[in-house]
């Protein structure tokens, strides 16, 4: 068995499914100088060129094309058995990587409590926060990501889902602004501003605008921004009025965060839809102790953090 690499499955696995070396590198936290090697290796293991250049990008020959399902299958089978038996785990002496995919708002305002929490039941436990450019079902499939935090929306059937916590939108606006000087913030008043909206897919409406356009209103958007907290930028430093879920603006919604940010916040005059936060997670991993406790801390951290709003 000196010559069987297990590594080696793992990465041709990465490499099949990202279609190149530098996302695979990136998926296997290596550099792309040592997946190029790995790939070399993997070429001469095989017999095969296994990814061919194109253009500027690489495609897979007609011999990993027929690999693809069976390593990924191979793959995660081998690392499910290389991890603990169920009930046959324990926290404090646990060493494994945890990736958590969520937003912006989520990171900013909870990750640090996440994160004491992890530190002083398993320290011996990393966590990695992955970015969420959009809802995609197939990281949580492919083990990219072991859980999910954010808003359900379309997502794949069998993914296991947990309610965290809810959440409502409010408004902000810089210390100053006009439309603070009046506590009554009016429909009318609140309407005519210009605003900034948080949208991943670059959209102008945002959940107010249906309920204004009932109403016979409409508000003028002059800017999109990808997140909350660059939404919250914007509108510190500008005329600009926000929209942005009150656990963004801090978990003490009457605190001096407000203060130390140059923001507001102000109740909308109008309704919009609840927000519930979830945990997404896929079902290979429900009998996983270490997930479950995962799972576990993460609810804990949030509804200790929302219980003090």
């Amino acid at each position: 068995m000196d010559h069987v690499d297990l590594n080696l499955l793992l990465a041709l696995d990465a490499l099949l499914a990202e279609g190149g070396v530098t996302g695979a590198a990136r998926r296997l936290g290596l550099s792309p100088s040592a997946m190029s090697r790995t790939l070399a290796r993997l070429r001469s293991a095989t017999g095969d060129p296994l990814l061919v250049r194109a253009g500027r990008g690489l495609v897979p020959t007609p011999y990993a094309n027929e690999l693809g399902e069976r390593v990924h299958t191979l793959s995660r089978e081998v690392l499910a058995v290389l991890r603990p038996p169920v009930g046959q785990v324990e926290i404090a002496m646990l060493e494994r990587t945890f990736t958590i995919r969520a937003n912006e708002g989520f990171v900013a305002g909870l990750s640090a409590a996440l994160v004491a929490a992890v530190a002083a039941a398993a320290p011996r436990v990393r966590l990695r926060f992955a970015p969420k450019p959009e809802k995609d079902a197939r990281p949580l499939r492919e083990g990219q990501i072991d859980l999910e935090v954010g808003v359900l929306g379309a997502f794949a059937p069998e993914v296991r889902t947990q309610a965290l916590f809810r959440d409502n939108f409010v408004g902000v606006a810089r210390i100053g602004h006009p439309l603070l000087a009046d506590p009554a913030i009016t429909i009318e008043r609140y309407a005519a501003c210009n605003h900034v909206v948080a949208s991943r897919r670059g959209e102008f409406t945002g959940p107010v605008d249906n309920a204004l356009e009932e109403l016979g209103l409409s508000r003028i958007v002059t800017c999109v921004v990808p997140g909350f907290p660059d939404a919250m930028r914007i509108a510190r430093q500008t005329d600009l009025v926000g929209l942005v879920p009150r656990s963004c603006f801090g978990i003490s919604f009457e605190s001096d965060l407000a203060d130390t940010v140059g923001l507001q916040s102000f109740e909308l005059p109008v309704r919009t839809p609840e927000i519930v936060i979830s945990a997404m997670w896929h079902p290979r991993l429900d009998a996983d102790p270490a997930h479950r406790w995962l799972r576990e801390t993460v609810g804990a951290v949030c509804r200790k953090a929302h219980q003090q709003r």
